[in-house]
Order: C-alpha cells, then sequence, then structure tokens
C-alpha cells in the first residue's frame, strides 16, 4: 500500500477574506468560498499532482492566520462578535487551528501587524515537525517567497493556490488582485483557480467547481427572484470638491455596497473602498470619514471610507 502523502494547508486569512467577498458580492457565484470544498479540492488535486490514490492524500494539519477585533471593540460594532464565532465554527469543523492577533489602531486607523511573519514560523516549524510532503499556501502576497524556499529546503513540495481577477465595481472603478509571480516560481505546483471557476472544460470541471462554494440559500417562498433595492440617484451635492475628505454617516447597506448620507442625495461606496474595519462591521448610522471622488462612469461617489467610532488606542509599554 501507498505511504501516505501528507499535507498541510496555510490560510493568509486576510487574503481569504478578500477572494471570498469578491466572490460573494463581486462574482456571479454569489456565494462564498466553502472550506470544506476547498480542502476536498486541495486532496484531489494533490493526488493528480503526486500521482497517487486520492485515499492516500490526507490533510493532517491546517492553519489560519489573521488580525481581528478584541472583544469590547467587537461587541461595539453589533453583530461583528457573532460572525466571527460563527466562521470560528466552520473553521473548527474543518479541523483549522485559528491564530488571531488583534489588530492594531493608531490614530483611528486599524492594522494587521506581525500576522505574516506568524504564518511563515508557524508554516516553517509545522513542516519541520510533522514532515508535511505538501505544504499548501493560501496566499499571494511575495513576502512568502522567502518561506517557500526554506520549504523546497526542507524537502516538501509547496503548492500555492492563487487567484487572478479584475473586476469593475457599481462606482466604476476598477479592482485588480494578482498573486506574485515570484511566489508562483517557487511553487512546485501553482494552482490558478480563476481559470479553473472561470473557464471549466468539462461537466466533471463544473461540479468541482460547484463544490468551492457554499450551498446556495433559498430564494424567498414566493419563488420569485431576489431583487435588490434601487439605488439612490446620485447628484451633484451642493457643498464639498473632488478629493476633499469629509464626514458623516452610513445612510443603508447592502451586499457589499453600501450608502453614505450626502445632502441633497447619497454617496455609493463599495466594500473594498472600506479601510480601517472590515465592510461586514459597519452598521447603518455609523459615523464615517471619506474622500469625495469621481467614478470611471463620472458619477459622485465616497473612497477611502474610514469608521469614525472609537478605537481602543494601543499603548506602548515604556
Amino acid at each position: 500500500m501507498p505511504q501516505l502523502t501528507k499535507i498541510g494547508v496555510f490560510y493568509d486569512g486576510n487574503y481569504f477574506l478578500h477572494v471570498s467577498n469578491y466572490y460573494n458580492y463581486d462574482h456571479p457565484q454569489r456565494r462564498r468560498l466553502s472550506i470544506t470544498g476547498l480542502h476536498q479540492f486541495i486532496e484531489s488535486r494533490v493526488a493528480q499532482e503526486e500521482g497517487v490514490p486520492l485515499s492516500r492524500c490526507k490533510i493532517v494539519d491546517s492553519h489560519y492566520f489573521r488580525g481581528r477585533l478584541n472583544a469590547t471593540e467587537a461587541q461595539q460594532r453589533g453583530s461583528a462578535l457573532y460572525y466571527d464565532r460563527v466562521f470560528d465554527d466552520i473553521l473548527m469543523s474543518s479541523g483549522v487551528t485559528t491564530h488571531y492577533s488583534p489588530l492594531r489602531s493608531s490614530h483611528g486607523r486599524r492594522h494587521e501587524k506581525g500576522i505574516d511573519v506568524w504564518f511563515a514560523l508557524e508554516a516553517y516549524e509545522q513542516t519541520a515537525l510533522r514532515r508535511f510532503d505538501v505544504v499548501v499556501l493560501i496566499a499571494s502576497d511575495g513576502d512568502y517567497v522567502p518561506l517557500a524556499r526554506k520549504l523546497n529546503a526542507l524537502g516538501a513540495r509547496v503548492m500555492v493556490i492563487g487567484w487572478d481577477f479584475e473586476f469593475t465595481t457599481d462606482s466604476g472603478s476598477g479592482m485588480v488582485t494578482r498573486t506574485s509571480q515570484d511566489l508562483l516560481r517557487e511553487a512546485s505546483y501553482p494552482i490558478a483557480m480563476s481559470e479553473l471557476i472561470d473557464h471549466p472544460q468539462t461537466e466533471a470541471d463544473r461540479r468541482v467547481v460547484d463544490s468551492l462554494f457554499v450551498t446556495e440559500k433559498k430564494k424567498e417562498s414566493n419563488g420569485g427572484e431576489e431583487k435588490p433595492a434601487p439605488s439612490p440617484v446620485l447628484e451633484d451635492p451642493v457643498e464639498g470638491e473632488i478629493g476633499e475628505v469629509m464626514e458623516s454617516h452610513i445612510f443603508s447597506l447592502k451586499g457589499g455596497y453600501g450608502f453614505i448620507t450626502y445632502p441633497p442625495n447619497n454617496l455609493f461606496f463599495h466594500h473594498t473602498n472600506v479601510k480601517n474595519v472590515r465592510f461586514e462591521d459597519l452598521l447603518e448610522g455609523d459615523p464615517v470619514e471619506f474622500t469625495l471622488a469621481h467614478s470611471d462612469k463620472g458619477k459622485l461617489v465616497a473612497q477611502e471610507v474610514y469608521f469614525l467610532g472609537e478605537l481602543e488606542e494601543d499603548g506602548e509599554q515604556e
């Protein structure tokens, strides 16, 4: 019987959330990525690449790294704490060990510091101790190139799960995500997920793609399609110049976008323009700072949106 091929999986959580948000809000799939489905795909793809039976390929360890709100701030953000725990339950049920670092706040801005270093150290240490045959990095940053080289030196094969995509937001702004080419070159098995998802070649490929996403929610009992609420008309405001930094509050939030109160109308903003908190953490009525801008279509929109609620400042020890 062939020896077991041991797989270790390491998630850059911020990157994974960004990709999952893209598929949920901006891609025709309109669904989030499934942890269970992704793990099944990884085992199947490793078996294919290694030329061994699927039954002899197992994910024996997986880790998820991300910065997040502390308990006090999460409680102030309404349902943020609840949804964090829901996702924790999903990760735990899939056997994923979580590693969270508190988001650091300074001058009203939140920053994720040190999580990539923690990711790299843990991946290297676990590979050295547990002798993974294949290490899967769900990441895109070129900063992980030294890690990939170190893993190769340990004798592990590195698989990089990456997504390359670009899209235009409803405000007309172009957004681009690319996986570092240097990182892909260090991988024994670079996997282009966007190509697989967007261009399945066979019915089997389409089934694989479907399994990568969470089960679609049922429509309302009336059987009709869910229709988004009509967006407010964006017109030139009475005051304010393009590029000016202004303050207001959240008027409404939809699936991946929202509107900021700005008399006489409301300004559109896309979830990718929220800077110091997660889009999911925002609530209607929250105070925000934003930069007045024109979209590519010439409409007035809000960009560089910052939550202005109370953030716990991080003091430094003397």
